[in-house]
């Protein structure tokens, strides 16, 4: 089977492993009926003191994940917040939870224009009516949850992240330095009960200090490889950052381990597009260096320089 290597430049790594999807990805049926073309277990490299590992092939956006991010910090699990910054990401996740709660789902069918109509109307609903927000916003015990929030048996919480900054600080050679967003306590509601978003795909994640410098490893239990890991790249290599600012340490690598990374069917003519595409220098990261506390960061403080990109490509969610 053919093989990839390591890339600096981050579109290459990226792209090689596209590629190795393509050629030697096996056609599985698999939850939303669309079916995928997958491999298991790839690893992908990102030099952080080189650039920021934004796709340039295609133009990702940052605020999104920006805003993304922040809100996983918060704890929250609420999309009002990123409904409200104008973040659609998980707009489709929590209206398929109303349509399903209203018997609407068998009515209209996905992307119809009475489906369209029907989600712009939920969505105004989220930006502008707290009530219908605290109703039809709620993802379930996801990312932010479990990383601020983890409930244990006897009823008390653990907050991952801050645990994550004390331990850079104080026991830095530590090789439990971990989050984990797989909470298999609560990990039925997500699978079983229907009225969640999945369970955490970016599931594990773990930092590493060597020679006075921070690199993150993620693993990616399953991969939307043409539409969620650029953003997970980038997101996690902006973390990574961020709490390299905050502790004092600087830039390592940010390592993506894979576990199922696919292709979906209808994903395959835009990867190939992407793949055409002449990768261009990363771009650069800015940080308001008076931010000292991880918890502090606004979207103001991120600010992107020289990003030139490829238009972007779109592509349909499978929800």
């Amino acid at each position: 089977m053919k093989s990839y290597e390591f890339h600096k430049n981050p579109d290459k790594e990226y792209l090689s492993l596209m590629q190795h999807i393509i050629d030697n990805g096996v056609e599985r049926k698999e939850r939303t009926g669309i079916g995928t073309k997958s491999v298991f277990g790839h690893q992908m490299r990102f030099d952080l003191s080189l650039g920021f590992p934004l796709l340039t092939t295609k133009k990702v956006f940052i605020k999104a994940i920006i805003h993304e991010l922040l809100w996983f910090l918060t704890g929250d699990t609420n999309i009002k917040y990123l409904v409200r910054n104008d973040v659609k990401i998980w707009n489709e996740w929590a209206f398929q939870v109303y349509l399903e709660k209203n018997k609407l789902d068998k009515k209209l069918a996905r992307y119809s224009k009475e489906w369209e109509e029907k989600l712009n109307w939920f969505v105004e609903q989220i930006k502008t009516d707290d009530k219908f927000a605290d109703d039809w916003g709620e993802l379930g015990p996801i990312y932010g949850k479990q990383w601020r929030k983890w409930e244990t048996p006897k009823g008390k919480t653990i907050d991952q992240i801050q645990n994550v900054i004390d331990m850079l600080k104080n026991d830095p050679s530590s090789r439990r330095i971990i989050v984990s967003g797989w909470n298999v306590g609560e990990i039925f509601d997500l699978i079983h009960d229907h009225n969640h978003a999945p369970p955490p795909c970016h599931s594990l994640f773990q930092f590493h200090v060597l020679d006075g410098k921070l690199s993150c490893q993620l693993y990616q239990r399953s991969a939307d490889f043409f539409l969620g890991v650029p953003f997970n790249i980038a997101s996690y290599a902006l973390l990574t950052m961020m709490i390299a600012q905050v502790t004092g340490y600087k830039l390592g690598h940010f390592v993506w381990t894979g576990g199922d990374i696919h292709l979906y069917l209808n994903h395959l003519e835009q990867a190939k597009e992407q793949i055409s595409r002449e990768p261009k220098n990363s771009p650069k990261m800015k940080i308001n260096a008076d931010v000292k506390n991880i918890f502090d960061f606004k979207f103001e403080d991120f600010i992107l320089e020289n990003y030139a990109p490829h238009p972007s490509i779109k592509a349909s969610i499978a929800v």
